[in-house]
């Protein structure tokens, strides 16, 4: 199958990348990478009468440390990031996710804001960008900029908070906090697969940030204060999040991955075990 037919534009300037966007309104779609977009088109699931390339944009290609975040720009691919010499130091947990993201092949195409954007509940970028609380910049000429959190910016399955005529310029997440540990840990059939169950732990001093991915309709991040009983708080959360029941897995058996994979994320403690909860369950 190919996909409808559509006119394409390839702006060079984050301006006219926006302009373009605003004129075209809901006919139109930004591609980045186009790793899951093309999947999209070619399927018809979308018929844009627009497509805005944005990848040439070399003003949105960048890795910046400012005010506490690490900024990823909209045309910054997913290998870019994984090169990037400080990731384990500035954020620990994008560093443990990205090697389990795609392959290698759609890691050089695809970007981080465009996975974000995409906003499967599966993928592993969504994850880190709700359990860190992060936040994603959407520009336009209507206004000034907006910056929308990670938990408020997914609304449901391939559906974000996104306005039609704004541009989404930058992802923030934020930089490593002093005496945080974070793990992530997911099941998926094979290497590259989207995930059954993916988890992720911010763990602090007074409480636990835990994203779970793969069950509900979006990625949910849920606080677990340390004076709390842990079964008990799991077992809510997992029968809160409405598994359901499909070709991949049961929701009795990601329920059971929610109180398992949680369990082992927050209470294994020693230097050993947290070396070993860096490399994914598969």
């Amino acid at each position: 199958m190919k996909p409808a037919a559509f006119d394409y534009y390839r702006p060079a300037t984050r301006r006219e990348a926006i302009e373009q966007l605003v004129d075209c309104g809901e006919d139109a779609r930004i591609m980045a990478g186009g790793q899951s977009l093309m999947a999209v088109l070619n399927m018809r699931l979308s018929q844009p009468r627009v497509l805005i390339d944005i990848s040439a944009v070399e003003e949105l290609r960048y890795i910046e440390r400012r005010d506490g975040y690490l900024a990823v720009g909209a045309a910054t691919t997913q290998a870019e990031l994984a090169e990037y010499v400080a990731l384990e130091d500035d954020v620990p947990l994008l560093a443990q996710m990205l090697p389990c993201i795609g392959h290698v092949q759609t890691r050089n195409r695809g970007t981080v804001c465009g996975s974000i954007a995409h906003a499967d509940p599966s993928a592993e970028l969504p994850l880190c960008l709700a359990t860190l609380g992060g936040e994603v910049v959407l520009e336009t000429t209507r206004g000034k900029p907006r910056r929308v959190t990670g938990n408020d910016f997914f609304l449901g399955v391939l559906t974000t908070d996104r306005r039609p005529h704004e541009l989404m310029t930058e992802v923030r997440f934020p930089l490593r906090e002093s005496g945080h540990r974070y793990r992530f840990q997911e099941v998926a059939m094979r290497h590259g697969d989207f995930a059954i169950v993916a988890m992720a732990v911010d763990i602090g001093e007074t409480e636990t940030r835990l994203g779970v991915g793969g069950v509900a309709d979006r990625p949910v991040m849920q606080r677990i204060p340390r004076d709390v009983d842990l079964d008990d708080a799991l077992n809510t959360l997992a029968w809160s999040l409405e598994a359901q029941d499909d070709v991949h897995a049961s929701a009795t058996y990601r329920r059971h991955l929610v109180r398992e994979m949680g369990r082992r994320l927050i209470t294994e403690e020693t230097d050993q075990e947290e070396t070993a909860d860096v490399r994914p369950v598969r």
